[in-house]
């Protein structure tokens, strides 16, 4: 027997709460197809009268709203790198590159377009001051829980740093070549002069920081020592970004790169930077809080808190 669905409301659009005041029906009553579908048609409808009971509620609700994510403090965020930084969050070793094949001949060579060629490589005195680098990083313990060995893709700083890889058993896939932010200081028309002559651009840099070397056409850059500093300090940015509590060598192919570098980190005077020069494969830790002391300048006092805007 059928049950009368005119007589007997099934479904409710708004069921009340007891189930008491709904008709009792048994399965008996309703042959097996047609119960599923009247339950299926039942639960549709509630379905729908739920939903229009949603869209019912005022949108001025309010309703507690949990945050996606919370910031890090500002103490610790990462930001732009600036000079000098208030802390470094990796260690870094600063390494000059041994003396070049051009450096033998007592030759400025600065030009970019020559620096992966045989003749920018290390001369063999130059090998033998960038071996005698790399176990000094070893007994420094530089690559004692690994690091990561960043040199100019220059000859020399390339080979310099491979060198230094297999002496300190650093795979090479930790060597990273840097090509253009670690290229050695262009001096301009002084390319290709002898390397005595070098002593007029940093009479230069002692007056200011702005001045360039008289320009060439040969493609050599003419760079200051706000120049190279803009380079270093975009180095230091990327690597303080890509590294958390690392150990970075830096390779340079000259000394202008590291000096001015390390006069940015611990706020020297960037007319100063000369009194930090790197000697071929000499190699520094770099300490934000101190200059090293058998380079400290005449007067020992030429903080830069803005470099290198230095008064």
């Amino acid at each position: 027997m059928f049950v009368s669905t005119s007589n007997t409301r099934l479904c409710l659009s708004n069921p009340p709460p007891h189930s008491s005041s709904i008709p009792s029906i048994t399965t008996s009553e309703i042959p097996y197809n047609a119960f599923n579908r009247i339950n299926g048609h039942c639960r549709s409808r509630r379905r729908r009268h739920l939903l229009l009971t949603v869209l019912t509620i005022p949108f001025t609700t309010s309703l507690p709203v949990s945050p996606i994510y919370t910031s890090e403090p500002v103490a610790d965020a990462r930001g732009l790198f600036q000079m000098p930084p208030f802390r470094l969050t990796n260690r870094y070793f600063l390494v000059r590159a041994g003396e070049s094949e051009f450096e033998s001949l007592g030759v400025i060579n600065t030009n970019p377009v020559a620096k992966t060629s045989v003749d920018s490589g290390l001369s063999e005195k130059g090998k033998k001051q960038t071996v005698r680098a790399a176990f000094e990083l070893k007994e420094m313990g530089a690559c004692e829980r690994n690091c990561w060995i960043w040199p100019s893709i220059t000859q020399r700083a390339y080979q310099a740093a491979e060198i230094i890889a297999s002496v300190n058993g650093i795979n090479r896939s930790y060597i990273v070549p840097e090509y253009s932010f670690l290229d050695a200081r262009g001096l301009g028309a002084y390319e290709g002069k002898n390397l005595e002559s070098i002593s007029e651009v940093y009479a230069s840099d002692s007056i200011s920081p702005r001045i360039k070397p008289p320009p060439i056409d040969d493609g050599t850059p003419n760079e200051s020592v706000a120049d190279v500093f803009v380079r270093v300090t975009q180095l230091m940015s990327i690597l303080e970004t890509q590294y958390s509590e690392d150990t970075v060598i830096i390779v340079s192919p000259d000394s202008d790169n590291l000096t001015i570098l390390q006069a940015g980190l611990v706020g020297l005077d960037l007319r100063r930077h000369r009194d930090l020069s790197f000697a071929p494969g000499e190699v520094r830790f770099v300490d934000s809080n101190s200059i090293p002391t058998y380079k400290q300048p005449a007067s020992a006092v030429y903080k830069c808190l803005n470099p290198p805007n230095c008064n």
